[in-house]
């Protein structure tokens, strides 16, 4: 089992940016081949929007993120953040961080074993 921790969203304004923090605990070094961040914006679907896959550091993001924002880990403090730059109206969303032991296709939910709770990202213009 591994229980995950979101942490780090709120309110900025347009251009503003924002961390997110993710805290995996329990058995993190078999159930975390890939910590991926989702968001879902009210009356739309859960989207995947960055991945970052644990032993090699790779990460993969969509398109209307590249550019703004980064993932990134923290193997000593079991921890993946979420740097969001520049953000958006678009961006307005809760926003969860995943974790699979065997994830092939990153953008796909059902692909994660674990999720945690959710924290929700406000863009104010």
């Amino acid at each position: 089992q591994v229980q995950l921790v979101e942490s780090g969203g709120g309110s900025v304004q347009a251009g503003g940016s924002l961390r997110l923090s993710c805290v995996a605990s329990g058995n993190v070094q078999r159930s975390t081949f890939a910590m991926g961040w989702f968001r879902q914006a009210p009356g739309k679907e859960r989207e995947g929007i960055a991945v970052i896959y644990t032993r090699d550091s790779s990460t993969y993001y969509i398109d209307s993120v590249k550019g703004r924002f980064i993932i990134s880990q923290d193997n000593a403090r079991n921890t993946v953040y979420l740097q969001m730059n520049s953000l958006k109206a678009e961006d307005i969303a809760m926003y969860y961080c995943a974790a699979g032991s065997m994830v092939a296709d990153w953008g796909r939910g059902n692909e994660y074993n674990y999720w945690g709770q959710g924290t929700q990202v406000t863009v104010s213009s």
